[in-house]
C-alpha cells in the first residue's frame, strides 16, 4: 500500500471512529421487597439465576454494554434500589438523572401490584426529564412461571391500568426461566432513544429560533425589514 494510499484508510477508519456514538443512560429498578428485582438485573447482565440472594440494603449497581447497532453503543447504568427505601429520604438522590425506570411485581403476591401506583407516584414526584416530563418506566409483572393472583391474569386489563397510570407499557417477566427480560429492556431503551432524539430536535429547533429572534431584533433580517416597511 502507498503512503497516500495508507493515509486514505486512515482518514476513512478515523471517519468512521468519529460517527460511532456512545451513550450512558441511567435506569432504576425499583419496587416492593422480594419482587425479583437484583435476580432481573443478574439475569440482563449476566445470564445467571440464583435463589439465593440476600435483600439488598440501599442500592445496588450492574453495568449492562449494548452494542445497540454499528454505529451506536450503549451503557445501562441499573441502580437496584431496595424495597424499603420508598419509606426512607434517599430516593430523590438514588433517582437523580435516571432516564428511564422499570417497577417491578410479583405475580404471585397481589399485595406488591397493589403498592406499584405508589412507587410510580414517588418516582413521577422526585425525577423528571429535561423537558419536565416523566422518564419512561416499564412495568415488569415478574415471576409468571408461578400461580398468577389478581389482574395481571388479564392482559387487557392490564394495558388499560399502564394506560391511567402512565407506563410506557408492562411485560410478564421470570428471571428464573429468563422470560421477556432481554424483550422488556430493548423496549425501554427505544422509548429512552425516542425521547434522546426528540430533546435534541427541540434543542436544535431552540437554537434556531434564537438565533433568527436575535438577527430581527438588531435589523438583520432581509425579510425582516421588507416586512417592517410594508406596514
Amino acid at each position: 500500500m502507498s503512503p497516500k494510499q495508507k493515509q486514505h484508510a486512515g482518514s476513512s477508519h478515523a471517519s468512521a471512529s468519529a460517527e460511532r456514538r456512545e451513550h450512558l443512560y441511567k435506569i432504576l429498578v425499583i419496587g416492593e421487597l422480594g419482587t425479583g428485582k437484583t435476580s432481573i438485573i443478574k439475569r440482563y447482565v449476566h445470564q445467571f439465576f440464583s435463589q439465593h440472594y440476600r435483600a439488598t440494603i440501599g442500592v445496588d449497581f450492574a453495568l449492562k454494554v449494548l452494542n445497540w447497532d454499528s454505529n451506536t453503543i450503549i451503557r445501562l447504568q441499573l441502580w437496584d434500589i431496595a424495597g424499603q427505601e420508598r419509606f426512607g429520604n434517599m430516593t430523590r438522590v438514588y433517582y437523580k438523572e435516571a432516564v428511564g425506570a422499570f417497577i417491578v411485581f410479583d405475580v404471585s403476591r397481589v399485595a406488591t401490584f397493589d403498592a406499584v401506583v405508589k412507587w410510580k407516584n414517588d418516582l413521577d414526584a422526585k425525577v423528571q426529564l429535561p423537558d419536565g416530563s416523566a422518564i419512561p418506566c416499564i412495568l415488569l409483572a415478574n415471576k409468571c412461571d408461578q400461580q398468577k393472583e389478581g389482574i395481571v391474569n388479564s392482559p387487557a386489563k392490564m394495558d388499560e391500568y399502564c394506560r391511567e397510570k402512565g407506563f410506557a407499557g408492562w411485560f410478564e417477566t421470570s428471571a428464573k426461566e429468563n422470560i421477556n427480560i432481554e424483550e422488556a429492556a430493548r423496549s425501554l431503551v427505544n422509548k429512552i432513544l425516542l425521547n434522546d432524539k426528540l430533546l435534541q430536535n427541540n434543542d436544535t429547533r431552540d437554537g434556531d429560533k434564537f438565533v433568527i429572534d436575535h438577527k430581527i431584533a438588531n435589523g438583520d433580517s432581509r425579510d425582516g425589514a421588507n416586512k417592517a416597511c410594508g406596514c
